[in-house]
């Protein structure tokens, strides 16, 4: 498959020839702003010369961002622990699946328009309103006064989300200078994670101590605050494509490939929601829903092969090695992330019997290292100016601690789930963000957006495709060693019971052989994401050592 573009690439316009010291670096005439103090940057294309945000303005969007990219990791994860007040309000038992799922389809479904966007529009506005339209999702959930009003509510919400996941990453890649990005990427990074973590446990608190609806009035002063910064501080850009007429932007779209994109993602995810949990996998309906996957899946690649340039994913980029290594490893280590952010707080509450908010303090541990190794990853790509082998040691460290967070036990004390989770950290926190680098020196700077979409697309599909896996490797695995091993104790009680309920509803000599079927489920489970870390490091061994520089050749940000 086609790596590289041709390495005589025609030079941008008006570019001066390169210096010794950097082939991607622009040399600037003393009498030049530049030489003045003003800092500039190369946008996409090869484009007119632009400012670069001052080093404060710089710091107050990486806080922007933080703060947008926490609200929507926050709402991915903060119905964990209010959903059963919810049902209560609504009585909407039947509908809980809708309530995640509906906002995961969104996000899913829209990841790549937003790619499309974010190359023809202007960066700040296109993630502006993506910003604004989560809000309003919020809002709506916030004052649902029913079921049904608040699914379309985490819909609308999920729309929004799309923009923002891909738009931080994007944004930070236009403004902030090529070698400065690890850091910031780092901090996003590890906001992405520590929402991700404490959203059950916020979500406990506002539930028990105000009312879940607090889950999501949350989100309307910061958000607000967010676009309050991000409408002074960031500069518009102009859009990376040269101006298109109404037609042609239409065109650009490909609203062929989107009508059957986005039924393919919904009919995999039903499948795998639905599968082996509400119907069996030999029931016609997951049989139809999978067929379906498949045929929506061979038209939208056969239109994305004849729509060329405009396609929501061109061949160019699904053909470039290092794009497709990137997104093999942030596919692999985010499915083994979503496993462990969910099951093991389960197992800390089944197993040890805490509550959700001490759950919550045994998370720390990942929780905190997540934050410092991110930002130690970041440090460490822009000190080395390269981020490919960091890729390699996230892929290693995250085996070794799937694998040993595997060999938890019923009596494991605080020493083995402690330190595990801290390995596991930095194997999350050296790689996680670093790998969004690909994006940035792997395709020309115009395609940029896409190549970002397109990764952050393939981390949220695998996640839900690799939870809902361990969902089903969950519960079969539970209902197997609670019929083999606890005689006389009904499986189906002790599920539908919940996590935490479990010792009530067994006698004190069921209990032992309850737990330990409970752990043997979930380390079956953390199979699931032992499996796919070891998988992840293909993706970096594939990649070539990209550098660092600020480059409008490709080429030159390749090491041999």
């Amino acid at each position: 498959m086609p790596a590289h573009v041709p390495s005589s690439l025609p030079s941008p316009p008006h570019s001066q020839p390169a210096c010794n010291e950097c082939r991607g670096c622009q040399s600037v005439p003393r009498d030049s702003p530049t030489a003045a103090g003003v800092e500039k940057s190369q946008p996409a294309g090869g484009d007119a010369i632009q400012e670069t945000p001052s080093r404060c303005k710089l710091i107050a969007l990486g806080i922007a961002l933080s703060m947008a990219l926490f609200l929507v990791s926050l709402d991915g994860t903060i119905l964990a622990t209010a959903i059963p007040r919810i049902t209560n309000e609504f009585g909407s038992l039947s509908d809980v699946a809708w309530y995640g799922s509906s906002y995961l389809f969104a996000v899913c479904a829209l990841q790549l328009m937003f790619g499309k966007l974010y190359t023809l529009y202007s960066v700040k506005w296109v993630f502006l309103a993506a910003v604004a339209l989560f809000e309003i999702g919020s809002l709506i959930v916030a004052t649902s006064p029913s079921s049904a009003v608040f699914i379309v509510g985490r819909t609308v919400s999920g729309l929004g989300a799309a923009g923002i996941f891909g738009g931080a990453i994007i944004i930070i890649a236009t403004y902030v200078p090529l070698r400065q990005r690890p850091i910031y990427n780092g901090l996003l990074s590890s906001i992405h994670g520590v929402a991700s973590v404490a959203g059950p446990l916020l979500g406990g608190v506002f539930t028990d101590r105000t009312t879940w609806r607090w889950c999501f009035y949350i989100n309307l002063p910061c958000g607000f605050i967010t676009v309050l910064f991000l409408t002074f501080i960031m500069p518009s850009k102009a859009p990376s494509r040269p101006s298109l007429s109404l037609r042609e932007q239409i065109k650009q779209f490909d609203l062929p490939g989107t009508m059957f994109l986005v039924p393919s993602v919904v009919c995999l995810l039903l499948a795998l929601q639905w599968g082996g949990a509400r119907y069996s996998w030999t029931d016609a309906r997951i049989i139809v829903l999978l067929v379906a996957f498949a045929l929506f899946t061979v038209i939208f690649c056969c239109i994305q092969v004849w729509q060329k340039d405009q396609a929501t994913i061109p061949v160019r980029i699904l053909t470039n090695k290092n794009i497709l290594g990137g997104v093999w490893f942030g596919a692999c280590l985010g499915a083994a992330i979503f496993v462990f952010s969910y099951y093991l707080p389960i197992w800390f509450q089944a197993v040890k019997g805490v509550s959700a908010t001490q759950s919550g303090i045994m998370n720390l541990p990942s929780i905190l290292g997540l934050v410092i190794f991110s930002i130690i990853g970041g440090g460490l790509a822009s000190a080395l100016g390269l981020f490919t082998p960091l890729l390699v040691a996230s892929a290693i460290l995250c085996s070794i601690a799937s694998g040993l967070l595997s060999t938890l036990k019923v009596d494991s004390s605080i020493g083995y789930w402690f330190g595990y989770q801290v390995l596991l950290a930095a194997g999350v926190g050296l790689g996680g963000q670093n790998v969004m680098l690909t994006a940035q020196v792997a395709v020309p700077e115009e395609d940029m957006p896409l190549a970002t979409s397109v990764l952050a697309f393939t981390q949220m599909l695998s996640s839900s495709i690799f939870l809902a896996i361990a969902q089903n490797v969950f519960q079969t695995q539970l209902i197997k060693y609670l019929t083999a091993g606890v005689p006389g104790v009904s499986a189906d009680s002790i599920i539908h019971g919940g996590t935490t309920s479990i010792r009530q509803g067994v006698t004190p000599e069921q209990l032992p052989a309850v737990l330990r079927a409970y752990n043997h489920a979930i380390i079956d489970t953390f199979y699931v994401a032992v499996a796919v870390s070891a998988l992840s490091i293909i993706g970096p061994l594939s990649m070539d050592r990209l550098l660092l520089k600020e480059s409008p050749k490709r080429d030159s940000n390749v090491k041999e």
